[in-house]
């Protein structure tokens, strides 16, 4: 909520004109900065690029699962507040002002992530990188996908209601959690069963070392040691 309700207030049109007649009534004056998309769009790119600088500076882990300590937590909740303002700018923008509709809007960011499944077999591309980019872009491909379930047929929308399309999205992410859940069981059942776990060349070129090809051989040592 406050991501959405940040970008407004940048973005949207500070003129009184746009107010309501109820907002005038209560003596409520403009709202927004009105400093439109691409220059809010600037701004919020900017502070997430300061925040990932200071957080490199600092030496703390990008890994989140080890982040542990109050600084860590600060930095990293700053960046999700930022993204999430970005997301939701870039939600609107895409929605109201591209031209690409709803549809072609969550069509050109689901593409966008399809591209970044891809660089995950790129080494030169960090991983964190990849991470955070995939999550600015799930804000407007939830607005835009939301928007074109429930908006609408003459607005370029399925007019499926809100109720409808909660339930076509509770359907998916149940699916995708149960997925995921699975996976991770499958992978606890290789562990407990000293089963090797699948390696992928970035790991290898990361950590310097070869795999092992199964539990009995020894363990190598680095690249550099040898």
């Amino acid at each position: 909520m406050a991501g959405t309700t940040m970008s407004d207030s940048m973005n949207r049109d500070a003129s009184a004109k746009y107010l309501s007649s109820g907002a005038a009534s209560l003596g409520w004056g403009p709202q927004g900065l009105g400093l439109g998309y691409p220059t809010g769009a600037a701004i919020l790119i900017s502070l997430l690029v300061a925040i990932f600088a200071v957080w490199k500076l600092t030496g703390m882990t990008f890994v989140i699962r080890d982040i542990v300590t109050f600084r860590g937590e600060a930095l990293f909740w700053s960046a999700i507040l930022v993204s999430n303002t970005l997301g939701t700018s870039m939600g609107d923008f895409l929605s109201d002002s591209s031209g690409l509709g709803y549809a072609g809007g969550a069509a050109l960011v689901a593409g966008v992530l399809v591209v970044l499944v891809a660089l995950m077999r790129v080494p030169a591309v960090p991983n964190v990188l990849l991470f955070w980019i995939a999550f600015v872009l799930t804000r407007p491909l939830g607005a835009t996908a939301g928007d074109f379930l429930t908006k609408p047929v003459a607005k370029g929308g399925l007019d499926l209601g809100t109720a409808g399309s909660s339930a076509v999205l509770l359907a998916v992410l149940f699916g995708l959690t149960g997925y995921a859940h699975v996976q991770e069981r499958r992978n606890r059942r290789h562990l407990s069963a000293g089963a090797p776990v699948r390696s992928n060349h970035r790991d290898r070129a990361r950590t310097g070392c070869r795999v092992r090809k199964n539990s009995r051989d020894p363990p190598d040592t680095p690249a550099g040691a040898r």
